[in-house]
């Protein structure tokens, strides 16, 4: 449980405020909505990961938005969080958090076709 805080004060809150944004950023237009609509699944992950894993997968459709989404907003959100990822990781007790920031990056690149299921 503590684990849970810790990551939630110095890791969660940051990159779930972050996706949410983006995800009104991207909700603004009506074309936007979908895109949106991934931001804020993957900030509810932000805000609190674990026991939870990330399947990729998808086809053509989901290719060519995660082409848009990389060159868009992807590459920041990735940049951040792979920034704190490489912070927690200097830390032997930050590791798993850094492996957490580490799953959220790769999927601030791919996040169309992936489904986050609960273990």
């Amino acid at each position: 449980m503590l684990g849970i805080i810790i990551w939630f004060i110095f890791g969660g809150a940051i990159t779930g405020l972050s996706w949410t944004v983006t995800g009104i950023l991207w909700s603004v237009t009506i074309a936007g909505i979908p895109i949106g609509r991934q931001c804020f699944k993957i900030a509810s992950l932000c805000f609190f990961p674990f026991k939870k894993t990330v399947l990729l997968g998808g086809g053509t459709g989901s290719f060519l938005l995660n082409l848009l989404r990389i060159f868009t907003t992807g590459w920041a959100l990735a940049a951040e969080a792979a920034a704190l990822g490489v912070a927690y990781c200097m830390t032997i007790v930050g590791i798993p958090f850094g492996n957490q920031c580490f799953k959220i990056a790769q999927l601030a690149l791919t996040p169309f076709g992936a489904k986050i299921v609960k273990i």
